[in-house]
């Protein structure tokens, strides 16, 4: 058991406070936008007394780019974990389309997010670092298969068809999106009717 001084609340030992800070900022922003993220929303919803912002975080912009770098991040590391398992042409094809259909935009949050990071890097360049480097590591992971140009029009693809399924009130379905990856790589094929 461990003993008070005084009246003083032992101090719980909290390893994890930081990273727990950085997941309820990005489920904060998914619900609210950035606009509507605060420290006091953000501590709230990771259960942390509101000085845990400033102990751990120089101020709300550390904070984004903290959140913002783990999101990109997450999704880069699924693209690379798909096309480093594709041994062949026809399964780095077949990587790309799963990437489009269920990685980069997997929930309506990460849509939100994904937007609010552009909208984010397009009004603030020091955010472009983090744009920058999910593009690169996306490009790379591509180019294991691909030569850079295909790889730079395959990564454009692949946002350009996660933001119409996720937005289209008529989004492309798989065929379409097999296709579209197809005429990138060259492949023939019939077009969808």
């Amino acid at each position: 058991m461990t003993t008070s001084v005084a009246g003083r609340t032992p101090r719980r030992n909290d390893p994890h406070r930081r990273e727990r800070i950085v997941e309820a900022c990005l489920d904060v922003i998914s619900d609210v936008g950035v606009a509507g993220t605060t420290h006091r929303r953000v501590a709230s919803a990771a259960d942390v007394p509101l000085g845990s912002m400033t102990y751990h975080f120089d101020g709300m912009d550390d904070l984004l780019r903290a959140a913002f770098t783990l999101f990109a991040d997450r999704v880069a590391a699924r693209m690379e974990h798909r096309l480093r398992d594709a041994a062949t042409a026809e399964e780095a094809q077949a990587a790309v389309v799963a990437a489009v259909l269920h990685d980069v935009v997997g929930t309506h949050g990460d849509l939100v997010l994904t937007h609010e990071l552009y909208t984010l890097a397009a009004r603030r360049p020091e955010y472009r670092t983090i744009t920058r480097t999910w593009m690169a590591r996306s490009r790379a992971a591509l180019e294991q298969h691909v030569d850079p140009a295909t790889a730079r029009m395959l990564d454009a693809l692949v946002e350009g068809l996660t933001i119409h399924r996720a937005l289209d009130p008529d989004p492309p379905g798989e065929a379409f999106v097999v296709e579209a990856v197809g005429r990138v790589l060259g492949q023939d094929h019939e077009p969808e009717r």
